[in-house]
């Protein structure tokens, strides 16, 4: 595995902790169809929200908050996906988007940055 790919990876594992943490059930991972993937699906139950989760590793601070990648054009790419996913599986209440921002630290846990409701 390419150390991009085990650095993403490790990040999509961490924030499936996070996720979980926050009393939400997974409900799905690196969901794929023609229009691209979703990372993670949840369902949040306390807010009756199915929940796409946009999960950003960044192994340093070169390029930006990891959390500035999900700009305008990733955010309707994630409501198209959304759509589709909500399509195909027989899931009702709202939707929102969250992000997970990961930064694996050279030693100890990762920093973890849970931003809801994004989009």
């Amino acid at each position: 595995m390419r150390a991009k790919d085990a650095v993403g990876a490790y990040g999509e594992r961490v924030a499936a902790r996070a996720v979980v943490e926050r009393g939400m059930e997974l409900l799905d991972r690196n969901w794929r169809c023609e229009l691209g993937e979703i990372d993670l699906v949840a369902l949040d139950r306390a807010a009756r929200e199915v929940v796409i989760v946009e999960v950003k590793t960044r192994r340093s601070g070169a390029y930006g908050h990891p959390a500035e990648a999900v700009d305008r054009v990733k955010l309707a790419r994630l409501r198209r996906l959304a759509g589709r996913w909500l399509s195909e599986h027989d899931v009702g209440g709202g939707v929102r988007i969250d992000v997970v921002a990961v930064r694996p630290q050279p030693a100890g846990p990762a920093q973890v940055e849970y931003l809801q409701g994004v989009g």
